[in-house]
């Protein structure tokens, strides 16, 4: 017998990523991690909320309305994004005084700046004018993928912190805290790598057929198909830390071998 599975690898990642999402926001719920991370589960609810719209409303809606709706949606998953690294970081370095909050947060913004500055084209100033809803829509996209990336390069920033640090706080190995934010990190990890990948082969691939241009638009699908196979795994790798308990402090103290800051 054989069976026809007429489904590509875009349809099966969807699936596999709204059903793991599901999963992880049950867990969030029901094992009252939410109240622990407000905004990391309001990120995840949104980031469901766009791949259900994506699907019942692609193809359905005019191009404009739709490119309004999936570009405000960005936008406020990259606000959020910066909401949650502030979260894992207050979470992170309970007990760190005000002047080092402010030391540290200062030169971990100059250095994601600096990435953001030089990371990928930015378009002529006297071009981001707001004089039409194409442009508006130009300029929240920009500031999405611009916002996104300053949020990945915090994240990366922060995950080795607290691996490095963050059992002399609230955020040893056996934490939610550090847990989550190996899976932030190794997310943004894999989109920073997807999106350099893709720019390097954009600018050398120069389709001179219509046979090659549809080489070069499946390779696309593929580069960005891994990065969508890493956020699967790493919404597993979440279902099953956040599912488990945290150890007590005296436990952390025995895993780290250093005095651990009780839960609040």
């Amino acid at each position: 017998m054989h069976f026809n599975f007429n489904f590509t690898a875009l349809q099966i990642l969807w699936t596999l990523t709204f059903a793991a999402l599901m999963v992880l926001l049950v867990v969030l719920l029901g094992r009252d991690r939410m109240r622990f991370f407000p905004w990391f589960t309001a990120s995840i609810v949104l980031t469901a909320l766009r791949l259900l719209t994506s699907r019942l409303l692609f193809g359905k809606l005019p191009p404009m309305l739709l490119n309004e709706i999936f570009i405000a949606i960005a936008d406020l998953l990259a606000l959020l994004g910066l909401l949650v690294v502030v979260e894992m970081a207050r979470r992170a370095f309970k007990g760190l005084g005000r002047a080092q909050w402010i030391a540290n947060a200062a030169g971990a913004l100059v250095v994601a700046g600096f990435v953001v500055a030089f990371w990928g084209p930015w378009p002529a100033w006297k071009t981001l004018k707001v004089d039409s809803l194409v442009a508006g829509l130009r300029l929240m996209q920009l500031l999405a993928q611009k916002l996104d990336l300053l949020v990945n390069v915090l994240t990366v920033e922060l995950g080795l912190l607290v691996v490095l640090f963050g059992r002399r706080f609230a955020a040893g190995w056996r934490s939610h805290t550090q847990r989550i934010l190996i899976g932030l990190s190794t997310l943004a990890i894999a989109q920073m790598a997807v999106q350099g990948v893709w720019q390097l082969i954009a600018m050398k691939a120069v389709p001179s057929t219509q046979a090659e241009y549809e080489r070069l638009l499946a390779l696309r699908d593929k580069v960005f198909n891994s990065g969508g196979a890493v956020y699967v795994v790493v919404i597993v790798w979440w279902i099953v830390c956040l599912w488990i308990d945290e150890p007590g402090p005296k436990a952390l103290a025995d895993v780290t071998g250093e005095d651990v800051q009780s839960e609040a």
